[in-house]
């Protein structure tokens, strides 16, 4: 099939229940866009299944994005294989810092933060900074 993702969505997908710990931009976004206050406006609700290709798969449907702002996710056989098809899709990946598909991974088992989804929200999410969960000592 020719999916293509849509630009923009209206819905994010992340763990909610973590919010306390999150980063300072992360939680400034959740604040914004729950109340239409993003760049975009749009006015985003929380889709979170817990199964982050569950969570992929609907957001290549309806848009928005998908991801952990920890990081968790192996590089090389998790987030690099869901980022190659959002981005074949149309949308974005990123570590939260730069497109995921451009870190360069110095371990089999390198881990990343991980966002997926729509083109412009992925983007947004990024421009406020501080959206990674403890990652400094993950960046390349």
């Amino acid at each position: 099939p020719n999916i293509q993702i849509p630009r923009n969505g209206a819905y994010y997908s992340l763990n909610d229940g973590r919010e306390p710990d999150w980063p300072k931009g992360l939680q400034r976004w959740i604040y914004d866009a729950k109340r239409g206050q993003t760049p975009s406006g749009t006015v985003y609700s929380s889709r979170y299944i817990c199964s982050l290709c569950a969570d992929v798969h609907r957001t290549l449907i309806k848009g928005g994005w998908a991801g952990n702002p920890r990081p968790h996710l192996r590089l090389l056989y998790e987030a690099a294989p869901l980022a190659h098809i959002v981005e074949a899709c149309g949308g974005r990946s990123s570590n939260g810092v730069m497109n995921l598909l451009d870190v360069e991974p110095k371990g089999l088992h390198d881990r990343t933060c991980v966002f997926l989804g729509s083109m412009n929200d992925v983007l947004e999410l990024e421009a406020y900074g501080d959206i990674q969960q403890g990652a400094k000592k993950y960046l390349t």
